[in-house]
Formats: C-alpha cells, structure tokens, sequence
C-alpha cells in the first residue's frame, strides 16, 4: 500500500483504527502485529507510534470508543422517546440492535477481546459496560413498577436481554430475509411478551400441586 500522506494528522489515526478494527477482528489480537497494521496503513512502524505507541493502546481505543458511542447513542434515543417507560425500553432495545447489526465487527472485539486489556483498561471499560447494563435495569424496574412485567430479578433479567440481542451478530446478514426492522420488531415482541407472560418465579418453580 502507498504511505499515507500527512502521517501525522486525524486521517492517518482513523485510518489506522480501521485497519486495525480489521486486523483484529480477522486474526485476533494476539495473532495482529503493529508491524502487519503499520504495513496495512502504508506506514513505517516507527510513525505508527505517533498514534498508538503499542497494540494495548489501540485495543483500548477501539473497545474504550464502541462504548462511548453505544452509550451516547442509547441515550439518545432514550430522550427523543420522552418520558413513558415502555417507549423507552423499546427505544433502548431498537438502538441495541440497530447498533449491534452495523457494528459487528466493533462488538466482537468488544466482546472476544475484553480479556486481553490490562487491569486498568479492562476496569475503565467494565465500568461503562455496567453503566450501560443499568440503563436497561432502570427501565426494566420502571416497567415493573408500572405493572406491565412481570421481574423476579431486574439485574438477571436485563442480562438475559442483552444477551439475545446481542446473539443475533453472530446470524445476521445484510443480504439475508429479514431487514434490520423487522429484526427489531421480532425481538422488541418476544422480549415484552416473555416479560409480561412470566410467573412469578417461585411459582414457576413449584410445579403442579
């Protein structure tokens, strides 16, 4: 690849974040050299370190950044929902979606490569994962509080949720039957239906008398 010009401005950072979104996305991080980025981006390794002096600072980046934006996002369209709880739990799980189908790549990193942030990065970003999680726990407990849900345990359930929104990166395809919107229509129903159908979970349990 030709050297990028003006190696030193926001054009060659971004592109660097791209190819190392890539990069690592492809191969994952252990197997991703800065010496493959820097040859992906057309630079010599030593002015890749102008923008990430190591691979640690670019994984940071990329999964410190996709949480910011998630969350941002999701708040949001929380706000232009206005004040009703159930518009806002459906606006949060639409933005979820929506978010998760056209970022993949960004959620896999964010996802798989956790693990490999040291300690401080890894807190940083588990502190705004559980700033994010509890976005979702408030709603849920306002919906409850409401009496349209039926919620044995606001933290449980939200991971619950997010785990089946999230689930559906790893089978969606642009080119497939389903548009995103009706992906989020099918999902927004099973998650209100399965909240509002649930017994309460001793009594679940129990079985017939």
């Amino acid at each position: 690849m030709a050297r990028i010009a003006g190696s030193h401005g926001p054009t060659t950072a971004a592109a660097i974040r791209r190819a190392g979104l890539a990069l690592i996305h492809r191969h994952g991080y252990e197997a991703t050299s800065l010496r493959q980025l820097a040859a992906a981006v057309g630079l010599r390794p030593a002015s890749l370190y102008n923008h990430f002096p190591t691979k640690q600072a670019l994984l940071f980046s990329l999964i410190h950044d996709h949480m910011i934006d998630l969350l941002a996002g999701t708040e949001a369209a929380l706000e232009a929902a206005g004040r009703g709880p159930l518009a806002r739990l459906r606006a949060f799980l639409a933005h979820h979606l929506r978010y998760h189908l056209d970022r993949k790549a960004e959620v896999f990193i964010a996802n798989f490569e956790l693990r490999a942030l040291a300690p401080g990065n890894h807190a940083a970003v588990i502190g705004l994962r559980r700033r994010y999680e509890g976005l979702l726990i408030g709603l849920l407990e306002e919906e409850a509080a409401a009496g349209r849900v039926t919620l044995p345990d606001a933290p449980v359930t939200a991971y619950a949720v997010l785990a089946m929104l999230t689930g559906a990166c790893t089978w969606y395809k642009p080119e497939g039957r389903l548009d995103p919107e009706a992906i989020i229509a099918l999902h927004t129903d099973l998650v209100l239906r399965g909240l509002a159908a649930a017994p309460p979970l001793a009594r679940a349990a129990s079985g017939p008398e």
